[in-house]
């Protein structure tokens, strides 16, 4: 169990930003998973550490989980938010929009549509970026998607996790973090849906370091034979609603199903970083199954969420 000098020296630790998965020493994503398992179960001893503290939240995008969980970490933990929605860089240059906000609040929090905002906004700014969600990487949801593997077999080296679809931001984020716990990634998508190839590359190193293995494939079946999670997401993300019809023929066979659940090993679970559409990536048998763990990931978004926020925001 954490102790509390553990989780005081973790709370010295200073994450500069987060701007993607690997702006996390391996380090550094070990000890937050730790501190996410003690704020979860001790909410009360943290609920004044960013006292008279805000923290910007500028969503592009339009948000459930991600705005809400952001809102309630930083309020949950003594802070405030300040929101902004729309197109970040509409109006002025996004470093205009960087130095106005360090001038005001403590940390910014980005939910975009491009990673070059992202990166944009850490360059300019004086105090922490957080992504929230770009095109490229979706690191809080592959954080907590660790913290809820953690809490259900209770370590994560040797663990299997099967991705099946669109090789997406929420692939590369799983890849960059999984594989340095030592998880063991199977990705399946159809042929030219695959992960982007310079993250698939970090990845392979990432593997051999940590000594868990990558595996990519275009057929569903072998991706998840024995594997214990099955992930999957949408077939179209925002942004991509004139390819749907398109993807939904061409990621016919990438629905994972009950036939599909059942070549996993017997107490894998599913997963899903939401929102579904049930019935394309996923049948609503499996999404409401015993083995669906799709609303564990969604609670442990806040408090993954509290644990970074608690490295970062000074």
């Amino acid at each position: 169990m954490q102790t509390t000098s553990s989780v005081e020296q973790i709370l010295k630790t200073s994450v500069r930003d987060l701007t993607c998965d690997l702006d996390l020493s391996d380090d550094e994503l070990h000890s937050l998973l730790e501190l996410a398992g003690q704020v979860k179960s001790k909410p009360g001893s943290f609920a004044h550490a960013l006292e008279g503290r805000a923290v910007s939240l500028l969503f592009e995008k339009p948000s459930l989980r991600t705005r809400m969980t952001f809102e309630l970490a930083v309020k949950q933990l003594g802070g405030d938010t300040v929101l902004s929605t729309g197109m970040i860089a509409q109006r002025e240059p996004l470093k205009d929009i960087a130095r106005n906000l360090e001038r005001w609040t403590q940390g910014i929090v980005a939910r975009t549509f491009s990673q070059h905002t992202i990166d944009e906004l850490a360059r300019w700014s004086g105090v922490p970026v957080i992504n929230a969600l770009s095109d490229m990487y979706h690191p809080c949801q592959a954080l907590a998607d660790m913290q809820t593997l953690k809490e259900h077999f209770g370590a994560l080296e040797g663990l299997t996790l099967a991705y099946v679809g669109d090789g997406n931001n929420v692939a590369h984020s799983l890849m960059l973090t999984a594989l340095r716990l030592g998880v063991n990634v199977s990705i399946a998508t159809p042929a030219g849906y695959e992960p982007n190839k310079d993250v698939v590359s970090q990845a392979e190193s990432l593997a051999a370091l940590s000594g868990a293995v990558l595996r990519m494939t275009n057929a569903p079946e072998a991706a998840v034979t024995d594997a214990n999670a099955i992930y999957t997401d949408v077939w179209a993300s925002m942004g991509q609603e004139e390819e749907a019809a398109e993807r939904r023929r061409t990621f016919q066979g990438f629905q994972v199903d009950e036939r599909l659940l059942g070549l996993a090993a017997p107490d894998a679970v599913f997963m899903h970083c939401l929102p579904a559409h049930r019935g394309e990536e996923v049948t609503d048998a499996v999404i409401e199954s015993p083995r669906s763990v799709v609303f564990d990931q969604a609670e442990n978004r806040l408090h993954a969420q509290k644990a970074l926020l608690l490295m970062t925001v000074e």
